[in-house]
């Protein structure tokens, strides 16, 4: 069998390329960055994925042939089936598929619930020289954080992981959301206990370490971002 070299296309602050991130570095699969500016035109990604959305894989084998794959669900589904020692999708069909809902759940909802407002105000409008926040956008993306943040919490309240027993892509979605949007100080910790003790344990894994030294220029992370108990 021959490995391919792994070579990750991403932003460090796209929520969606740190659940690839994450999955990578819990399965312990090796690969190389390449960090894109995706709010500048790059003929390159465009070749890459026409969409011009991030994240994009590329697994280069020995031969020459390469496997080019784009964006967090078709990465996820292709790492749990050619790396299937640790895998991350969970094999008891119903909480596989509870996985499944909220990985989409991440995709659409949370993203345009929250991170179209809260993060297009409070980092994309910086990148792209576009002015200050609009405070009433900012209102806007902190109740719909919050509305998530209490459901989020009711499932932990019930369950060991986000979406049943085991640990899966569910969690990892999760956590590359919030340690984002925590990184700008907009998590409200101490009224989610249960959603904080979970992700206390998550942040602490191994795979969680490299986000915690990411750092936007001009923008100092929240005193609790590197903190494993806060």
């Amino acid at each position: 069998m021959t490995f391919p070299q792994r070579t990750l296309h991403h932003f460090a602050f796209d929520p969606h390329s740190r659940l690839v991130r994450l999955a990578l570095s819990e399965k312990k699969l090796p690969f190389e960055e390449v960090p894109i500016k995706y709010w500048e035109p790059s003929d390159d990604l465009i070749r890459m994925n026409p969409s011009g959305l991030l994240p994009v894989l590329v697994e280069t084998f020995d031969h020459g042939r390469a496997v080019t794959l784009c964006e967090n669900r078709a990465i996820l589904e292709h790492l749990d089936e050619t790396a299937p020692e640790i895998r991350l999708w969970p094999l008891d069909p119903q909480e596989r598929g509870e996985a499944r809902r909220l990985v989409g759940w991440f995709e659409r909802k949370f993203d345009w619930d929250v991170n179209s407002l809260l993060l297009h105000e409070k980092m994309e409008k910086r990148l792209m020289g576009l002015g200050a926040p609009n405070l009433q956008n900012l209102r806007a993306g902190r109740e719909a954080l919050r509305d998530h943040l209490s459901y989020f919490e009711s499932l932990l309240e019930a369950r060991n992981w986000l979406a049943g027993r085991n640990l899966s892509f569910a969690d990892f979605a999760l956590a590359s959301h919030l340690s984002v949007i925590d990184y700008f100080d907009e998590v409200s910790w101490d009224r989610f206990k249960h959603l904080k003790t979970w992700y206390m344990v998550i942040k602490s894994r191994p795979a969680f370490r490299p986000l915690l030294s990411d750092v936007l220029p001009g923008v100092a992370p929240s005193a609790q971002y590197k903190e494993l108990d806060f």
